[in-house]
């Protein structure tokens, strides 16, 4: 089959998006290709076509778990074969995985950059026939990304294996800066670079700086109809939003990490079903979420970056209908967004402190632990040692970019068994061993391929269906394990750390002076690009945000909040870029009456300009002296 049929038999579409045909035409000829596209713009389709057309298997590296398992599982619903190698699987898991992948089961395996450089899987991919080498998310490669993470420059280990391999980057946010980092970092020889426009021409953006937030959401909630997500800074937030709303007669719901995997994912599916037609969520809400018809993205906090913000106002409108992204601030908002900056970057000494008390709280010696992890549960750490759990993540976080531990985001994995016997030797377990005979059959009655591979299990089920208490089930299966017949993995809801190498003394704990001082620097700066834009009165919002990303010859959206004042005074936007040439340098020289203004403006009309000055006055860029004389502010 030809890309074409393959898009059509398991996605239905009988046309590409843009650019995608290209970026895949692209790999095909063998050409290391970075492509640039918005969230939402189909970057998975890019990699998964051409791993169907081709013989041999793609291998996809991603730092999501979650999102990893989630393509894997829609993969499987298509027919595809695909499977997922993570931290924190079991080391028989990953064996069978990667045995399938050698010997061709597999199209497409997922894996997370820290397994990269493991010799298990370094061995495995030496034998494998490998077609193409992806890589998600690719600005976390760079230094200078918003999400640096070490691991990721472990691939150009990798891509050393695979020599004749192409290799296709893909991102969704990722200023000029980055880009240029990305084809070093992976060292692109014959690279091609896709960028699709990331302005949203459906999507409206608005900024408002308001001190009563709930009764501007409820007007926005009245005014567009349809779904939507609010995004809040804290977990109360959402809480006290969602509860607001439904005293409004609004069916909301509110998401958090800190809610049962379980019920996270209840109220998402509930959501997106429309039995809810609002989400209020903080930031662990979103990332595979594919639902085209939200109508409206809320922040009632400055994230902490214009990519985040990007990313996350990114979620309206992908049906290409309207849809708007509003930012509600107050003088407040900014106060703290810098004070979380400076809880997000605690002192050296608090680093590690932290890391040691880590190491206490899991029980490692010292020179032990290296590819170890365990279930981290973040609040009963920072109780147990009196810190406040935003700086033990921060904290946890350098640590990673220093590549001492890895970090996973919470998430719900079920419980799993494998049998590791053949089916002959467990028959005579069974036979000598009567007490677990019947156990062990509802096991092989209920559950197939348990002896080729790792299956889901509910511990209740098999409670119900062996007549014994949920307790008694985990403890024949523990049991079990210990005996060799089977791997047993329990469920799991929290996140979990991984050390990347064994535990040193904190003696020997070295954080670059250097190293953090340029990631705070970074983050700064950040912050202060978010801040200017919520600021900002004299610039398109749409053109602002793509300015940001290098996209400069644009043209005003002519909706947003900016624009809907600039339109008020009636000129063009060639008029306005002409009349600006002349008044700013003009006020900057030295002040001015209006008189002299208008004059030195001909031959725009007097009463165009007079209204552009009143519009320059009420945004704050020319400031009217007690002398009637006119002077600019920036």
């Amino acid at each position: 089959m030809n890309i074409q049929q393959i898009l059509l038999k398991y996605w239905g579409y009988s046309s590409f998006r843009p650019l995608q045909e290209e970026i895949i035409e692209s790999v095909l000829e063998g050409h290391d290709t970075l492509a640039l596209l918005p969230t939402g713009g189909g970057k998975s389709i890019t990699f998964q076509v051409p791993a169907l057309v081709q013989e041999g298997i793609c291998i996809v590296i991603s730092p999501l778990i979650s999102l990893m398992q989630d393509q894997v599982e829609n993969l499987k619903r298509k027919g595809i074969k695909a499977v997922a190698i993570y931290s924190g699987m079991h080391q028989r898991e990953i064996e069978i995985a990667l045995n399938n992948c050698r010997f061709g089961e597999f199209k497409l395996l997922y894996v997370s950059p820290e397994r990269l450089t493991t010799p298990m899987f370094r061995d495995a991919v030496k034998r494998m026939k490998v077609s193409l080498l992806a890589v998600d998310e690719a600005h976390c490669i760079s230094q200078w990304g918003y999400d640096f993470r070490p691991p990721y420059l472990q691939i150009a280990e990798i891509k050393e294996l695979l020599p004749n391999v192409p290799i296709l980057a893909l991102t969704a946010t990722a200023t000029p800066r980055v880009i240029e980092d990305i084809q070093e970092k992976l060292g692109f020889r014959n690279g091609n670079f896709f960028r699709k426009s990331f302005e949203r021409n459906n999507l409206t953006y608005f900024v408002f700086h308001e001190e009563d937030k709930n009764a501007r959401i409820l007007k926005i909630i009245r005014t567009i109809k349809g779904s939507g997500i609010i995004y809040a800074r804290n977990r109360r937030q959402t809480k006290e939003i969602a509860a607001f709303l439904a005293k409004q007669k609004i069916r909301a719901t509110f998401y958090h990490a800190g809610l049962d995997p379980k019920e996270r994912e209840k109220r998402q599916n509930a959501w997106m079903k429309e039995d809810y037609q609002v989400i209020v969520a903080t930031n662990a809400f979103g990332m595979g979420i594919d639902k085209p018809n939200v109508r409206y993205v809320i922040h009632v906090n400055l994230p902490d970056s214009i990519e985040a913000y990007f990313q996350e106002a990114g979620r309206a409108g992908r049906d290409e209908k309207t849809a708007y992204a509003v930012l509600l601030y107050t003088n407040a908002d900014l106060q703290d967004l810098r004070h979380n900056l400076s809880l997000t970057f605690p002192e050296l000494s608090v680093i590690r402190n932290i890391y040691e008390c880590l190491g206490n709280f899991f029980g490692i010696p010292i020179g032990c632990g290296s590819d170890l992890s365990f279930d981290f549960d973040a609040a009963l750490f920072s109780e147990r040692y009196r810190f406040p759990q935003i700086v033990t993540l921060s904290a946890l976080k350098l640590l990673e970019k220093e590549g001492y531990i890895l970090l996973s985001e919470a998430m719900h994995t079920p419980s799993r068994i494998c049998i590791k016997c053949d089916k002959e030797s467990l028959y005579r377990f069974q036979v000598e061993n009567a007490f677990f005979d019947p156990f062990i059959k509802v096991i092989l009655r209920s559950y197939s391929g348990v002896f080729s591979e790792f299956v889901p299990i509910i511990e209740e089920d098999l409670a119900k269906k062996n007549q014994l208490p949920p307790a008694e089930v985990i403890n024949m299966l523990t049991r079990l394990e210990k005996e060799g017949v089977l791997n047993y993995i329990p469920r799991s809801d929290n996140p979990r750390i991984v050390y990347t190498e064994n535990r040193i003394d904190i003696k020997n704990l070295f954080l670059s002076p250097e190293t953090y001082r340029n990631r705070l620097k970074d983050a700064t700066e950040r912050i202060d690009a978010m801040i200017r834009y919520a600021k900002s009165s004299h610039q398109c919002r749409s053109q602002a945000l793509l300015a940001y990303f290098g996209e400069t010859d644009t043209h005003r959206c002519g909706r947003c909040d900016v624009c809907i004042e600039r339109n008020k005074i009636e000129l063009s936007e060639l008029e306005y870029n002409n009349t600006m040439e002349i008044i700013r340098p003009l006020l900057n020289e030295a002040p001015r009456t209006l008189e002299e203004i208008v004059s030195a403006v001909s031959p725009i009309y007097p009463d165009k300009v007079l209204k552009l000055v009143m519009y320059l006055i009420d945004t704050g860029h020319i400031e009217r002296m007690p002398d009637q004389h006119y002077s600019w502010k920036e």
